[in-house]
């Protein structure tokens, strides 16, 4: 009988700088060997399709199992992988420092690596990925009604289906060409006073979604600080944080985009500040992707340290006796989406923590939307996104909510679209975690 890990799990470095990385005999042996050892325990077959995916290729094997499944066959089960890391940090006992050090997320990743080297990522993944690029040109005055307008018509949307193979059906983001770093000012910032485990002033990375897509939750979190007397300001300069890019499989692009965002990040870092990212993929890659990519890059590493979740950081500020606890504004019932990316960095439930402090009745609803970055827009895995939302659609519905929240902007969406469909929406309105936290202050 197989017996489990008990201890915390630990994460190896990953070593893509070695030649060997991009061997693809080499990782096509170790998908073999995790898939074996997945399949004999298929713990994590509700977690995404990718478990479902493999395990239906083992299954049609017969007695020949993982052996008797076709070697061309493997890349389907890496496809369905986006890189969520719920099940290295949540499901699978075998994760190091057990012996057989399963880490089934970045063997997947390199695996995309390989892919990606071969030249096999098509115009519209590396489209998607751009977030940036597309982001400053979608959101040029002129050009983002044209944008939107587009995104809203169905005939240009089938269009768009055709030839880039973006599901037509799939709500995406509007832009906005107020950018949140063109209109949000910067405070001068104060130095830690002693005794306080948080640091008293914060920097704002605020992410390629926030800044041409959503800037309303940018500005939502600089009016929560400012209410709060914490002193802020933005980063310097940033790019992407290279999240997209990694569930490419481009690792170059994201040293690339680390070689932008980490001289300025590092400077803050060093001078006290809390680095707040409203994005919980943005914060998950600087706290953990980044670090285990570049585990020789001291910068890298007191970024790493510097980094917050808005909510973990405010909740912790809170324990410091430091934040305001008087909430004028009732928010009544809230169903709250924990994201993948928020779920795996090992923080607790701090916005749940949060927003059950205003008095909120909160209903947590902790499993994979479906949507997952750029994977759930695409036009081969739209439906398959809708099927692994649909208990978390009708999770949120529960006691009809006054509000649908998730950290994750595009999840929410998503979650909205899902309920939308179902018909069981009923009154609720949709809005960001960070902005029912400003809503229940009082603040407009």
């Amino acid at each position: 009988m197989r017996e489990g890990n008990l201890e915390a799990p630990t994460r190896h470095p990953i070593d893509w700088k070695n030649p060997q990385f991009y061997d693809a005999l080499s990782c096509e042996q170790e998908l073999e060997r995790i898939f074996d050892i997945c399949h004999g325990c298929r713990r994590c077959v509700s977690l995404c399709n990718a478990f479902p995916t493999l395990f239906d290729l083992i299954d049609a094997a017969g007695d020949d199992e993982v052996a008797g499944v076709p070697k061309e066959k493997y890349g389907s089960v890496v496809d369905q992988c986006y890189l969520c890391d719920v099940c290295y940090m949540t499901k699978c006992p075998y994760v190091p420092p057990h012996p057989w050090n399963v880490d089934f997320p970045h063997t997947m990743l390199r695996a995309k690596a390989i892919q990606f080297k071969a030249g096999e990522a098509s115009f519209r993944d590396r489209m998607l990925s751009a977030t940036d690029a597309v982001g400053k040109l979608a959101s040029i005055p002129v050009v983002v009604h044209v944008v939107n307008a587009v995104n809203r018509n169905g005939i240009t949307r089938s269009a768009m289906e055709s030839v880039l193979g973006v599901k037509k059906e799939r709500r995406l983001p509007e832009y906005d060409s107020k950018h949140f770093r063109k209109t949000a000012g910067a405070a001068v910032a104060q130095q830690i006073k002693d005794g306080q485990r948080t640091p008293g002033k914060v920097a704002i990375f605020s992410t390629c979604y926030v800044n041409y897509n959503e800037p309303g939750i940018g500005h939502d979190l600089v009016k929560l600080l400012e209410h709060n007397d914490i002193p802020w300001l933005l980063a310097e300069k940033e790019a992407c944080c290279g999240m997209p890019k990694l569930e490419l499989g481009d690792l170059d692009a994201v040293e690339k985009l680390k070689n932008i965002n980490i001289p300025h990040l590092v400077k803050l870092a060093q001078a006290g500040y809390a680095i707040l990212t409203p994005v919980p993929s943005c914060t998950l890659m600087f706290k953990s992707e980044l670090p285990l990519l570049f585990p020789e890059d001291a910068d890298v590493q007191a970024v790493a340290k510097a980094m917050f979740d808005p909510f973990e950081y405010f909740v912790q500020r809170n324990k410091d006796g430091l934040l305001k606890t008087e909430f004028p504004k009732p928010l009544g019932k809230v169903s709250y989406h924990i994201p993948c990316h928020s779920r795996v960095q090992n923080m607790g439930r701090k916005t749940e923590e949060m927003l059950k402090l205003t008095g909120a009745t909160v209903n947590t609803v902790e499993r994979c939307s479906g949507h997952d970055g750029t994977w759930g827009v695409k036009n081969e895995y739209y439906a398959l996104s809708m099927k692994i939302g649909r208990p978390v659609f009708r999770a949120m519905a529960q006691n009809e909510p006054d509000y649908i929240s998730s950290d994750c902007a595009i999840a929410g969406r998503h979650i909205q679209q899902g309920m939308d469909e179902a018909g069981n929406a009923g009154h609720a309105e949709k809005q960001h975690p960070l902005t029912l936290l400003r809503i229940a202050y009082g603040l407009e």
